[in-house]
């Protein structure tokens, strides 16, 4: 094609239109010179966009094509879906120029392939010399070497990004790993405590808390930071945890602790002037003996609602002196005491009195009129509300670690007798976890020690009284089922019957409950005796502190049904069957029946939910067994769904039935 063919619309328009006209070998040179431009450069005419010309640049990236006299939308047709049709007509329309940058762009070749390039791009509108729109002319830089250094480079930019975003995962999980898994539930306390990662970009720090349930019935409670961020500071802290959580274990002193301590940073570069808050406490008579190595003092919100900083002790960072004396207080009924790092208080928008600020916000969330966070204790309102609302304005530049501890009624222990009736053991279930929900006790021991149990009970139910007649002894017929929490932080609860042992009389779907139960809780005794038998559980309870990157949304909670329920799914010519509720000694054999009669005996597969399930007791458990063996006999597929952290799930993986995910 040559430059005057490529211009058939140009160049009507110099020799008919223009007020000069150029000698023809002018014309000629003026288009050579404007096909030559190194960039893209098309001319649409009239309403419906007819070519009028086109470059080599224009040609070049339109192989094969016919251009010139063809509308735009036939030139262009591969772009119909890449919006540059649409643009060209609108600028058309309202005779506004449209601009692009690094546009994307898919080329159909004349073998078939798809030409990627990237454009930078002006459509403008093509004026007569009367002003009047003629066409639409658009210009456009091939920017596609640009375009892929620079996808390149965000694609490093991001690969390098992944790779340290990996090394603070990498951190904060050493981090959770450092820190104690938990917080002890123990009688006449309530303790909590919040760690929040400072700002993003920001690796976890050596700040470190923890609360030791000393032998003598006192807590032990510790709040200490390392300098410093990354892996060296987390391991030192790590170690001097370990250190004091020994020492402290071991019956030492305040004092005798942190000069171990001390000793051991001595040691450890990483763990120079580290600061140390340690306080024990005595929940019977709140007598408290602390030290401030170097650290903020305690404060203590009294059950008024005033609130007093602890006078500082005086003591040393480790590693600067060894010099930790000791001072005495003591904290009366419902006051609390909050220990907590320098990170709350040295705030980028703290006000001039960043401790008073403290003091007034703490004592609000204690006292409930800050969030209202109905059903939390005192201490984790002040654990979780207290970051939040001093935080959330101007950010936090160091890591924050709160802990704080409450003295409160002791419970008392639970004492309940039931008549030796299985439909009496859904009420003791629900009562034993309401004592163990006013304790503290969390989710997960409140499963385990409801679920251990409700198997005791069970067997006494329905192994001991097999050889009382009607009207016979009521001390005979019942039950009595304790519970305490002890001063070292366990529940110990006792089954007591008053029969002697005896094979069950009905259908044979239990016997697991007691090897069930020796799995989920830590001890478990059978006294068996002429009177009766004893059964023995130990279980410590224990709380899970709050370790932040961000503040993280309450979790909602779905209610559980309160009876067993069975309900059809949709499915082909498989039966799908959803269970909810609790799956006990009441309601396993009416659920083993019913699954086998929608499962025609076994013989048809079946897809068992069981995510629902909010009780698997042994006798549900033998159900399952009973039922997958009539599908194996069968040769019929079972298959259980239960999700991971359910009740059901924690149960099918310790007795091993097969789950899927």
């Amino acid at each position: 094609m040559t430059p005057g063919s490529a211009w058939r619309g140009f160049r009507h328009d110099v020799i008919v239109t223009g007020v000069h006209i150029p000698e023809a070998g002018d014309l000629d040179a003026m288009l050579s010179a404007v096909d030559q431009l190194p960039f893209i450069v098309i001319l649409f005419e009239g309403p419906e966009l007819l070519t009028v010309g086109a470059n080599a640049a224009t040609r070049a990236v339109l192989p094969g094509r016919e251009v010139i006299g063809r509308p735009c939308r036939e030139v262009l047709s591969d772009l119909a879906g890449q919006q540059f049709i649409d643009v060209f007509h609108e600028v058309y329309r309202t005779g506004e120029t449209v601009a692009g940058r690094q546009w994307r762009v898919h080329l159909d070749q004349p073998d078939g392939s798809v030409n990627e390039i990237f454009v930078t791009f002006t459509i403008m509108p093509w004026r007569a010399p009367d002003g009047s729109l003629r066409g639409v002319i658009g210009a456009a830089f091939d920017v596609t070497e640009m375009a892929r250094i620079r996808q390149a480079a965000e694609a490093e930019t991001a690969q390098l990004r992944r790779r340290y975003e990996q090394t603070l995962d990498v951190i904060t999980e050493l981090q959770r790993e450092l820190l104690p898994p938990g917080l002890p539930v123990l009688p006449g306390l309530q303790v909590a405590a919040s760690y929040l990662l400072a700002d993003a970009d920001t690796a976890a720090g050596g700040d470190w808390f923890d609360a030791v349930a000393r032998p003598d019935g006192r807590v032990a409670l510790v709040v200490g930071d390392v300098v410093g961020h990354g892996i060296t500071a987390s391991g030192a802290m790590g170690q001097l945890r370990a250190v004091l959580q020994e020492r402290l274990d071991s019956d030492a002193s305040p004092g005798e602790a942190l000069a171990a301590a001390d000793r051991f940073a001595g040691r450890m570069g990483a763990a120079h002037a580290t600061t140390v808050c340690l306080a024990v406490l005595d929940p019977a008579n709140g007598e408290l003996t602390y030290c401030t190595a170097g650290h903020p003092p305690p404060l203590v919100v009294a059950s008024d609602g005033t609130t007093r900083f602890l006078p500082a002790t005086g003591g040393t960072p480790l590693c600067t002196g060894g010099v930790f004396p000791v001072r005495q207080d003591r904290l009366e009924p419902e006051d609390l005491m909050l220990l907590y790092t320098d990170g709350i208080l040295e705030r980028p928008l703290s006000g001039s009195s960043p401790s008073a600020e403290l003091a007034r916000v703490a004592a609000d969330a204690a006292a409930g009129r800050a969030l209202r966070d109905s059903g939390t204790t005192a201490t984790a309102r002040v654990c979780a509300q207290t970051i939040e609302l001093l935080v959330r304005a101007g950010g936090h530049a160091d890591d924050i670690t709160l802990l704080a501890v409450q003295r409160v009624s002791v419970a008392p222990e639970m004492i309940i007798e039931l008549p030796a009736d299985p439909a009496a053991l859904r009420g003791t279930r629900a009562r034993f976890g309401e004592w163990l929900t006013a304790l503290g006790a969390a989710e997960h021991d409140i499963f385990v020690l409801q679920h251990a149990l409700g198997e005791l009970a069970t067997n006494a139910v329905e192994h001991a009284f097999g050889d009382t007649p009607p009207g016979g002894d009521p001390d005979r017929t019942t039950i009595e089922v304790r519970a305490a929490l002890t001063a070292a932080g366990r529940v110990e609860a006792t089954v007591t019957d008053h029969g002697g042992w005896r094979s069950p009389v009905r259908e044979p779907i239990r016997g697991r409950g007691l090897a069930l139960t020796a799995q989920l809780v830590e001890s478990l005794r059978v006294e068996p005796g002429a009177h009766g038998t004893v059964v023995t559980i130990r279980h410590p309870l224990s709380r899970p502190a709050r370790l932040l990157t961000s503040f993280d949304d309450a979790p909602s909670v779905r209610e559980a049904p309160a009876e067993m329920s069975i309900s059809e799914l949709p499915g082909d010519e498989e039966a799908h069957v959803r269970v909810d509720g609790p799956v006990d000694a009441t309601s396993a054999l009416q659920m083993q029946r019913e699954l086998l009669r929608r499962s025609r005996g076994g013989t048809v597969p079946i897809t068992l939910d069981l995510t629902g399930v909010s009780h698997l007791a042994s006798a549900g458990v033998s159900a399952l067994y009973r039922i997958a063996e009539q599908h194996h006999e069968q040769k019929a597929q079972l298959t259980l769904i239960a999700s991971a952290g359910s009740p059901a799930r924690q149960i099918l993986d310790l007795v091993g039935l097969p789950v899927t995910p």
